[in-house]
């Protein structure tokens, strides 16, 4: 590792009555920390269509600091790489090795010829599965590579790079034998350059509309930003064959979306067009929706999306107009969209909310108006003439809505569910697909039965979480388990295709997960991978999944972690909770039990069970349910329920003996770093505190936050109660605070650290800044998240460990 190549700012108190501002090289935390930072995580598992194949797919672990120092230019919400013209963000499905596996012979392989200093992502495989299509990010642009598994080769398929920027940035055509691909436009010329000089003022008005807007980062701010935005987010669409042969389809723009017709004979595009704004992010720039043929020329003009800068106030307000356009992929050619009926305005009284509309190729007649609801539309399952399952939700009260309709004439055969979004007891999981007539997937039937489907779920029970496989009659609502996890494990499903296996992932709280084949008819099992432990030096560690009441009743949860070998005889231990509020509408769902006790334990930079190795009682997931019945929202009583949520946690583990009620210290990320600022502000339970990328001044974010949809003009004195910085002289607990100085996260500005800081600083407290160069919302670079760790190391030995 090449340490010190930048300097991290610090600014920190070195005693009660001194402050100092210091520019660190990158620290290293303690080495039981750095080698479970460094281990090799087990690799990803991906199957293809008809699950013969398997992926083994290694991540390469956090990017160096060189990495992660590559230019990036923020524009309209999103942050883009100008080297590469990619999107940067947490490092997530990238891959830097792979090996395939046959699942029948367990036989392995590699692929010949793929490029040097591999980085995977975008990972597609072809209809019939023999191919699969992937990209490879290099520091000079996004290669588009074909790897051929039946003769177990990878091919580079065009000499151009790919714009993987915004949009779709590869897909196959449905004949399997083409991709649709988006290139960097060829002749674009150099990036442009900014005038030095000014052409005039930048202007924003408004004419007396009520047009409220949440906190966005990274936005356009002047026309220069417009002209960064058309030349990086343009593309080419292409199909290219798989010999590498590529045809321009259509004309240069900034794709949103493009989406071929089952029977590949038509493909939706839609296309961000100005005005721009410099309020909201792309997502809520006009996009006009056309129809093109074959050979990339526009057959229908379907609709001309205004720009979404002034919708109404509340979680459920969207656009008028058509919207979420989709194909029905059970047919060869039929666009399905929606529209709100209520104009988009949630507080308005409406039976009707939204409406489903179809339109047949050729689309020349009117639309059809298929189906009518009263929440908010969440998209349609297809599945064959006969059946389809159309999903709404309303945010507010946390409805959710499925019903059975015909999908031809809109009639209804039956609600499904009608349940709360928040009961994860009644959660029926997510439906399974299969092949459709063409190649678009569908609703997987039984084949004895066209009513009845597959679902996979999570489980969620007063047991924990018990993932399952569920056979659903939907007629008759009978319900047959085929697959449930079973104690001492935690088994879940992640391949069915109802040919009588499942393939399941199996771990424990001391294995490892592994991959196995259940033969459903003969109850017979293979395992198909055999990873190793990737942290050694946490056997022997204990885990437990603690239940506990809050005052009130609620059933509370907790991971616990001891550290290797400890007894209650051996004394009470140090203590570090972490947590994250979560709103909820009412007592029953947040009282259900969450995760799962067997668990193998996951590492991220997240995670604080890390110091478990220093010799710390760890109290990681730790249930901090924030509720609001009735008329009632969950933040009107913020402060109460969080203290009272630490209360019962602190009170249970030390009855157990574990804990020293003097030396517990509590942490989060984000909004768990707002719980921790609050907690010390009002009250006196911890010996430390440790937030991290947080937002303490709700007034900066004063079009709501979280799940809070009233505005701080609706609300003023929640806003005020919940901003620990209103109540920094109160901050006396030493608290470390740490931020990536280019957070993009809607509201947490590195600014809401340094002003808390600051407030703290200047009345007395003891507290310490980390301004992370480089770091977004979530930490990147390896040195960073080593640094990070070092911090809260120090901290945690000086003042809870070690605290006098």
């Amino acid at each position: 590792m090449k340490k010190n190549l930048l300097s991290l700012l610090l600014i920190g108190t070195v005693s009660l009555s001194v402050q100092a501002q210091q520019n660190l090289t990158y620290q290293l935390p303690p080495k039981s920390i750095v080698d479970l930072v460094d281990a090799a995580t087990s690799p990803t598992v991906q199957f293809n269509s008809s699950g013969s194949l398997m992926l083994l797919l290694q991540s390469p672990g956090y990017q160096s600091i060189e990495q992660v120092s590559q230019p990036i230019i923020g524009l309209a919400g999103l942050r883009i790489n100008p080297i590469n013209n990619s999107t940067e963000g947490e490092v997530s499905g990238l891959y830097n090795s792979l090996v395939i596996k046959e699942v029948k012979t367990g036989k392995t392989h590699t692929l010949t010829g793929l490029p040097k200093d591999l980085n995977m992502t975008n990972i597609s495989w072809s209809p019939n599965g023999n191919h699969f299509a992937f990209t490879h990010k290099s520091l000079k642009g996004v290669e588009l590579w074909l790897a051929d598994v039946v003769n177990f080769k990878a091919t580079k398929l065009a000499g151009e790079f790919l714009n993987d920027a915004y949009g779709k940035t590869l897909q196959w055509h449905p004949n399997g034998k083409q991709l649709l691909v988006q290139f960097i436009v060829s002749n674009r010329g150099e990036q442009p350059k900014p005038n030095p000089v000014p052409n005039g003022p930048v202007v924003q008005e408004n004419l007396g509309i009520v047009t409220p807007s949440r906190t966005y980062q990274n936005l356009l701010s002047n026309d220069y930003d417009q002209q960064l935005m058309e030349y990086y987010l343009s593309s080419q669409l292409k199909l290219v064959d798989l010999n590498g042969t590529a045809t321009n389809i259509g004309t240069p723009a900034i794709y949103k979306n493009a989406a071929y017709a089952p029977d590949g004979k038509y493909l939706m595009v839609q296309t961000v067009v100005r005005p721009y704004s410099y309020l909201v992010p792309i997502y809520y720039f006009p996009v006009n929706t056309n129809i093109l043929n074959e050979q990339g020329e526009i057959v229908k003009e379907l609709f001309k999306a205004p720009l979404a800068e002034k919708l109404p106030t509340g979680f459920d307000a969207i656009a008028t107009g058509p919207r979420s356009y989709e194909w029905r992929s059970d047919k060869p050619a039929t666009l399905v969209w929606a529209e709100a009926q209520d104009k988009g305005d949630p507080n308005v009284k409406a039976a009707v909310r939204d409406a489903i509309f179809t339109l047949d190729a050729p689309f020349n007649q009117t639309p059809k108006k298929l189906f009518s609801m009263a929440n908010r539309y969440a998209g349609v399952e297809w599945g064959n003439a006969s059946y389809a399952i159309v999903e709404e939700r309303w945010r507010k009260d946390r409805k959710s809505v499925m019903t059975l309709i015909n999908p031809d004439n809109g009639k209804v055969i039956k609600v499904l569910a009608n349940r709360s979004s928040e009961d994860t007891y009644t959660d029926p999981g997510r439906f399974v697909y299969g092949k459709g007539p063409y190649a678009a997937k569908v609703l997987l039937f039984d084949k004895a039965n066209k009513g009845v489907v597959f679902t996979m779920g999570t489980g969620a029970s007063a047991l924990g979480d018990r993932p399952f496989i569920m056979k659903w009659n939907m007629l008759t609502n009978k319900q047959d388990t085929i697959f449930k996890s079973k104690a001492p494990y935690y088994e879940e499903p992640v391949f069915f295709n109802n040919t009588g296996t499942v393939y399941f992932s199996r771990e424990s709280v001391t294995e490892t997960p592994n991959v196995f084949a259940l033969n459903l008819n003969q109850k017979t099992e293979q395992a198909l991978t055999d990873f190793a432990d990737p942290y050694p030096s946490l056997q022997g560690v204990q885990k437990t999944l603690l239940s506990y009441p809050r005052a009130d009743g609620i059933k509370l949860t907790a991971t616990m972690y001891l550290p290797k070998g400890y007894k209650k005889e051996d004394g009470t231990l140090p203590v570090l909770i972490w947590a994250y509020p979560r709103e909820f509408k009412s007592l029953a769902a947040a009282g259900q039990v969450k995760g799962s006790p067997y668990r193998f334990t996951r590492l991220a930079f997240r995670s604080p069970v890390f110091w478990v190795t220093r010799g710390y009682a760890i109290l990681d997931q730790a249930d901090m349910p924030i509720v609001g019945e009735g008329k009632e929202e969950p933040n009107d009583t913020f402060l109460k329920q969080i203290e009272d949520n630490a209360t019962a946690l602190i009170n249970h583990v030390v009855d157990m003996g574990v804990a020293d009620r003097n030396r517990i210290a509590v942490g989060g990320h984000s909004y768990g770093a707002f719980m921790t600022a609050n907690l010390l502000a009002h009250t006196k339970l911890f010996a430390a505190g440790i937030a991290r990328s947080g937002a303490y001044n709700r007034t900066l974010t004063p079009f709501g936050f979280q799940v809070e949809a009233r505005t701080f003009w609706e609300a003023p004195e929640v806003y005020n109660r919940m901003s620990p910085f209103n109540y920094a002289h109160q901050i006396k607990t030493p608290l470390l605070l740490t931020h990536g100085i280019d957070d993009e996260n809607s509201g947490t500005f590195p600014i809401q650290s340094e002003r808390l800081y600051s407030a703290i600083k200047g009345h007395g407290g003891t507290v310490r800044l980390v301004l992370l160069p480089k770091e977004f919302h979530g930490y990147r670079s390896r040195e960073s998240i080593l640094h990070t760790f070092w911090e809260q190391d120090s901290w945690l030995e000086k003042y809870v460990k070690n605290k006098k």
